[in-house]
């Protein structure tokens, strides 16, 4: 019951939107503290808020019965379903409509055309959920520019999703003063009118406390890794080749697959993976911990993050990357299923979407997820990611109305796998935009122009993975989920929804282009280690006394 969906791209802004949207549409499905803030308007905007403190302000957690996993969550893997699910009995999550119907405007990004207002999709949402809502989906590649015009204007809509990626510099800020607190609607018991909001996990809650606050309506993640090193199974099968399980080996199996004169490269930019294969803490508030000798670091100081980088950039020079993909233009995906690259890094959705893409024109085409290995080839280092990355928000003054419509749309869009509700925000309405084929719904045109939508970043259920056509991709996928998360980490920042003093928001930004350069050969060693030296000079020291002192008065996520 998840609509086909895949991503590409090589910037980390697109590649995490391409993921959120994902996550939300194909697996069913980011920091916390407010150390100088309190519950209200007042406070600092900067901190987090954890421990005790949020757990006053959490919903009552309600686990949803509704459909039992054929894979349990392992691991912090999501859940899977592999049974054909009867349509024709499908089990509701929400028996009585909790909209009235009253209008409600709300901003959400959508990457793609975004549908027609009042589409047949729209329009039968609209009826099954008691809402009116009027969209104004945003293009996902530069809303933070909407977003940020919106929240320093007087007008905001109703509602608006909010990702995390946007939360830097005079955003972060704005999501306390413009958007209200939903403690009196949501905390505690009072969440049981909301059942399907009831059913996601506290964790995830955490993530959406802001200046003391609950402020936002999460889309929970999986903790797992979401990139995953995929390789191309059925010429792997073919040539014999072996999968590497470790750096040396992946370089000397690269070297034996390409061949230029071919056509045939043996992967594209592999930087997302290595991190994962040196143990690179991610980027961002999760890149902050505490070691065992006590002191608190960021990820770019230690000795990994240099060396997967220079592991990156051996790849490169011995020209077994992808011309395009050292000109860094045009779609590493596409060069994927046509066999011009072996192996490339992408989400976790690519494994069913790209399956689903090929099925007819390439019949032999078979994707398949290398298990992360250590750079010596023992078990990898790997780090959880954050439980929430969207949150769905409502304006301060909303009146009471307004919120509950807000509210009850969030629950619809929050329906558990194996439901009436989930089935409708996936698919839409049978005959108009699927078709059951084989006992599976099958998206027609209409289907795939329309339901390509922002409803489902209003609010997910916990994280789950289906896939009806396909359901080997659905075991591949959480069985793959539960092998790396046995080696996952949490850093001292989990969980902790951290909003950094805007004087630091562009302290690492130059970082990411730093890295796409080298790897290249366009930028040397040195200006690597220069950059890091500058940005301890020019904040980072002082950045970690502020996480320290938070830490400190927080406590740890790990």
């Amino acid at each position: 019951m998840t609509p086909n969906a895949a991503s590409s791209g090589l910037s980390r802004r697109s590649f995490l939107a391409s993921t959120a949207v994902a996550t939300a549409a194909v697996a069913g499905g980011m920091p916390l503290l407010t150390a100088c803030s309190d519950s209200g308007s007042g406070g600092s905007r900067e901190g987090a808020t954890s421990g005790k403190a949020a757990d006053k302000l959490l919903p009552t957690y309600v686990a949803s019965t509704v459909a039992t996993p054929d894979i349990p969550s392992k691991n912090g893997s999501s859940a899977g379903y592999t049974s054909k699910v009867d349509l024709a009995t499908l089990a509701s999550s929400v028996p009585t409509r909790l909209g009235t119907g009253a209008p409600i405007e709300i901003m959400a990004p959508l990457w793609g055309t975004p549908p027609k207002p009042g589409c047949a999709y729209y329009t039968a949402l609209d009826a099954a959920a008691g809402t009116k809502i009027t969209w104004q989906n945003q293009d996902g590649n530069t809303y933070g520019e909407k977003l940020g015009a919106v929240l320093a204007s007087s007008s905001i809509p109703d509602m608006v999703v909010v990702p995390s990626w946007e939360l830097v510099g005079k955003i972060s800020s704005a999501v306390t003063a413009k958007f209200m607190d939903l403690g009196p609607y949501l905390a505690g018991d009072k969440v049981k009118k909301y059942p399907n909001l009831a059913a996601i996990p506290s964790d995830s809650w955490r993530m959406s406390i802001f200046g003391g606050a609950l402020r936002g309506i999460p889309m929970p993640a999986a903790a797992v890794p979401n990139i995953v090193p995929f390789y191309r199974k059925d010429v792997f099968d073919k040539k014999g080749y072996t999968v590497p399980k470790s750096a040396d080996e992946f370089l000397s199996w690269a070297k034996e697959a390409t061949s230029a004169k071919a056509k045939v490269w043996a992967c594209g930019d592999m930087r997302w993976s290595a991190a994962g294969i040196f143990g690179v803490r991610p980027a961002g508030s999760l890149g902050w911990n505490i070691g065992d000798d006590g002191k608190l670091t960021y990820r770019i100081e230690h000795p990994e993050y240099l060396e997967h980088l220079e592991w990156v950039r051996k790849l490169f020079a011995a020209g077994v990357v992808h011309p395009d993909d050292k000109a860094n233009t045009g779609d590493p995906s596409q060069r994927f299923t046509s066999g011009q690259i072996l192996v490339y890094n992408n989400d976790m959705s690519s494994w069913y979407g790209k399956t689903a893409e090929q099925a007819k024109s390439n019949p032999d085409f078979e994707i398949s997820g290398m298990d992360f290995f250590g750079a010596d080839g023992g078990s990898p280092t790997l780090y959880a990611g954050q439980p929430a990355g969207i949150w769905s928000m409502i304006r301060k003054d909303a009146s009471k109305e307004t919120v509950e419509n807000a509210l009850a749309a969030a629950n619809f869009a929050a329906a558990p796998y194996g439901t009436k509700e989930r089935m409708f925000v996936d698919y839409g309405v049978e005959g108009t935009h699927y078709t059951v084929e084989n006992g599976a719904p099958v998206k027609n045109d209409l289907g795939v122009q329309e339901v390509n939508n922002a409803w489902v970043l209003l609010a997910a259920p916990a994280p789950y993975t289906a896939h009806p056509d396909l359901p080997d991709i659905t075991r591949m996928q959480v069985e793959w989920q539960q092998r790396q998360g046995a080696f996952v980490k949490k850093t001292s920042t989990y969980g902790m929804n951290i909003v950094e003093p805007t004087r630091y928001a562009t302290l690492s930004s130059q970082f990411e282009q730093l890295e796409i350069d080298f790897v290249r050969g366009n930028k040397k060693l040195s200006d690597i280690q220069q950059a890091i030296s500058t940005w301890k000079s020019s904040g980072g020291d002082k950045l970690r006394d502020w996480y320290k002192e938070l830490l400190d008065k927080n406590g740890s996520g790990n």
